[in-house]
């Protein structure tokens, strides 16, 4: 996961969290974006289920706060 600000406000502060196998991104949630976006075959069907789940998607969103403005 990372995080990336150019502004001390972190007004504009973009979180992103990348899913890899074999050093290939499948899947990744960009914040700005506000779901998963599947790279691969397999990561475009893990993005969908991932984004169909509310709970999913809540704990992503969540984790923005959690791991970058903590």
């Amino acid at each position: 996961a990372e995080c990336f600000y150019s502004t001390s406000d972190y007004s504009d502060m973009v979180y992103l969290r990348s899913f890899s196998f074999n050093k290939v991104v499948d899947v990744q949630f960009n914040s700005s974006v506000g779901k998963c976006v599947g790279y691969t075959e397999q990561g475009v069907k893990h993005a969908e289920n991932w984004n169909n789940d509310p709970a999913v998607m809540q704990r992503f969103k969540a984790d923005v706060d959690r791991f970058c403005r903590h």
